[in-house]
């Protein structure tokens, strides 16, 4: 009796923690396409276009021979601040790739691993007339209903906690 209270006790835990899991892949791809658009470094962008814009104005007023030296200097500055903010971009870029390469195979090897863990296990039990018309779907692969209530497969609570988490970052991001 106590090994089947023990399993019910993880079983109860194993679909919170899930869904946990995938709320949290979904605000780590939230912050990481919030970082793609600039989020964080978009102030010294912005500063390195206004630099830029500054220079090449200042030396398009100098264009007068006596002052086409200055001009060009400026001119010349302007394009290593251009080249500055193509590496920076450059590195950004590299940056959120090399993230998104990690998020998504840390995702695949969660999911995996909770795929093989929960595979023919139900990971929570949910109530017959709660789910009426959904009952079987819910219970793929689990061994459908015990006591009333339906046992709640792997697949169909990722894919559950996938749309509500879903739901959640739209709701959190406003997007």
């Amino acid at each position: 009796m106590g090994d089947q209270a023990s399993e019910e006790y993880q079983r109860s835990l194993a679909a919170p923690f899930i869904f946990f899991v995938v709320l949290a892949f979904h605000f780590a791809s939230q912050r990481i396409d919030q970082f793609k658009k600039g989020g964080s470094d978009k102030e010294e962008k912005a500063k390195l276009h206004r630099e830029i814009k500054e220079l090449l104005k200042e030396a398009n007023s100098l264009s007068q021979p006596s002052t086409f030296a200055q001009g060009a200097k400026l001119k010349r500055k302007a394009a290593a601040k251009e080249k500055e903010l193509a590496k920076f971009r450059n590195l950004h870029d590299k940056d959120t790739a090399l993230y998104s390469k990690f998020l998504l195979i840390s995702k695949v090897l969660t999911y995996l691993i909770f795929l093989l863990w929960f595979w023919s296990v139900p990971v929570a039990s949910i109530s017959h007339q709660l789910v009426q018309p959904f009952g079987r779907l819910l219970s793929w692969r689990t061994g459908g209903i015990e006591n009333n209530n339906i046992k709640v497969g792997i697949i169909p609570w990722l894919i559950v906690s996938t749309r509500v988490s879903r739901f959640i970052c739209r709701l959190t991001y406003g997007k």
